[in-house]
């Protein structure tokens, strides 16, 4: 590889800024290794500066410094259980072996504070290997003035509310039992104190996926790891063997050559937001764009892999994720809502179609299954009062908008809101009645809602089933609940050491990829809080340590472009 062919030559090149890219790059300025990350956006952190910011992570130090370590078999057990067969042993071990490795890595930067979010169940804790108290960490909230000139590059997330408050998922878990539970009305006054002291402190707190962003890019600043924003990468560059030696990227309007000696990751995310994509792989009723996803994930990795003849796997899958379609455009999960003890989700005949509280992914792949789309969440006024939903507090109305657009209905009796969304009025009735009676007995016959620990980890502790109280209080109401998702979750499949691999097996010299660019190390499935970020970061790790102890076996010829 000659020199003058590049406008930049680097060790290692990261394409893409979220968790697994900057993990990578943290990693590849560890091993000494010349490092650039390049990113398409205007702002830094891809899907993981917009997500909760949990990580999954088991036998991190934050969690064996709790006493909370597990049997690495028995981490092996729940993984190949939950896959059931769909993902290679070696990927599974490299994620379970690796993941320690990289948060101690993590942990020697004073930059990096996180914790446990203890009791934030496992999404299968009942199977085996799954823990009840979970394994999710999540970072410490971080003041973003720290990051200086780089500040006004971080992107925003909802964890953050009016007045400069902040809110952790722990918090948010509270909060949302503020009218029923002294947890809850502790986590008001905490809030309240919150607001006053940035009033006066002038603190920019950020919490969730933005902090874990920010708190590595200020990892990376001390590593010395550049982060270009504004590039997109548009061709891989391969030498005359194949090996993939760098990328042409858009910079500023022009043409930029990245030469890259050791190789590329691609940390690009899915294809969350390319309609033609999403319209060729996802099923039918999934194929809306209806995502959470950083707006500029739209197959890039996944598309300059498939040119050079990268395999794709669980392209027809996503990190799914029940959602309410704000009037002006914006997408609001679901999570803590479904676990409402007064309130059903109904098909269009107006009945229940699996346990409205199971993992979201769960929950819309039955959802899909049936052609469920849209479903409607049913609850009463005294719902609406002891509980938030979709951004709104208990006590307070829906914006007016929310009615106009047909988001939300609401109705004196069941059979006048079965009228307004075009179900029949007796199934909705019967199917309001059956509930009533298992709320009553406390188990839900049909679907064994609240039975998980998953389940009840939102629920309401002051009910006999956290999950279950009868539906009886008009007004009622009705809300539409798309398919939405958090991203896809197919892409180029990969090795246990992230290399990129072909149909037949072999590996693409010199290309890498980690996150929602890849087929995912869950399968189909979602192993806990923070089984997207986690993954991503790891494989990020395990792909530098692979280029580190490699070298490429590079022509001297001059480079081919690919495609």
């Amino acid at each position: 590889m000659t020199e003058q062919n590049w406008d930049k030559t680097v060790d290692f090149l990261v394409v893409g800024s979220g968790g697994g890219g900057m993990s990578a790059g943290i990693t590849a300025a560890g091993q000494g290794l010349d490092t650039l990350i390049i990113e398409k956006g205007k702002k830094f952190g891809g899907s993981t500066a917009i997500s909760g910011g949990g990580i999954w992570i088991p036998n991190a130090p934050t969690l064996t410094r709790k006493g909370a370590g597990d049997d690495p078999e028995a981490v092996r057990r729940y993984l190949r259980t939950l896959t059931r067969g769909t993902v290679p042993d070696a990927r599974i071990d490299a994620y379970v072996d690796a993941g320690p490795k990289l948060m101690e890595l993590l942990d020697r930067s004073p930059h990096m504070k996180l914790y446990w979010v203890r009791g934030y169940s496992d999404y299968h804790p009942e199977e085996d290997g799954g823990s009840a108290l979970g394994r999710t960490i999540e970072c410490l909230p971080f003041d973003t003035r720290k990051l200086k000139e780089d500040e006004q590059f971080q992107r925003p997330n909802s964890m953050k509310g009016p007045l400069g408050l902040w809110v952790t998922s722990k918090d948010y878990h509270d909060l949302a039992m503020v009218k029923r539970t002294w947890r809850g009305r502790k986590a008001s006054m905490i809030a309240a104190w919150r607001v006053g002291s940035n009033v006066i402190r002038r603190r920019h707190m950020a919490t969730g996926g933005r902090a874990l962003a920010a708190r590595l890019r200020m990892v990376l600043k001390d590593a010395g790891v550049p982060l270009w924003l504004r590039t997109s990468m548009t061709e891989l560059v391969t030498d005359a063997n194949g090996t993939v030696i760098g990328v042409v990227a858009q910079r500023e309007g022009k043409a930029v050559r990245i030469g890259a000696r050791r190789g590329v990751l691609l940390a690009t995310g899915g294809f969350d937001h390319n309609q033609e994509m999403r319209d060729q792989y996802l099923p039918q009723h999934g194929r809306a764009d209806v995502s959470s996803g950083a707006r500029e994930n739209t197959g890039d990795g996944i598309r300059v892999g498939q040119q050079l003849g990268a395999a794709v796997d669980l392209m027809d899958d996503a990190w799914w994720m029940p959602s309410v379609l704000h009037p002006m455009g914006a997408v609001i999960p679901l999570v803590s809502e479904r676990c409402i003890p007064p309130s059903v989700i109904v098909n269009a005949e107006g009945e229940r179609f699996t346990n409205e509280s199971s993992p979201y992914v769960n929950f819309v792949h039955d959802q899909l299954e049936g052609g469920h789309v849209p479903a409607w969440f049913v609850m009463d006024t005294k719902a609406k009062n002891r509980y938030p939903f979709a951004q709104v507090l208990p006590n307070m109305p829906f914006p007016q908008g929310f009615y106009d657009s047909g988001v939300v209905h609401r109705a004196a009796t069941l059979a006048e809101l079965a009228d307004k969304i075009g179900v029949p009025a007796d199934k909705l009735t019967a199917t309001v009645e059956r509930f009533n009676g298992f709320a009553r007995n406390g188990k839900d016959e049909d679907f064994g809602r609240g039975d998980s620990a998953y389940d009840r980890y939102y629920g309401d502790p002051t009910m006999k089933n956290p999950n279950l109280d009868e539906i009886v209080k008009g007004p009622f109401y009705a809300i539409r609940c798309e398919a939405g998702d958090l991203g896809t979750k197919g892409g180029l499949v990969c090795d246990e050491n992230s290399r990129v691999l072909r149909a037949d097996g072999s590996a693409i010299a010199g290309l890498y990829a980690t996150g929602n660019a890849t087929a995912s190390v869950m399968g189909n499935e979602y192993a806990g809080a923070g089984a997207t970020i986690g993954p991503s970061m790891v494989f990020g790790y395990l792909a530098v340590e692979h280029a580190a102890r490699h070298t490429l076996p590079l022509s001297e010829s001059t480079p081919a472009v690919s495609g």
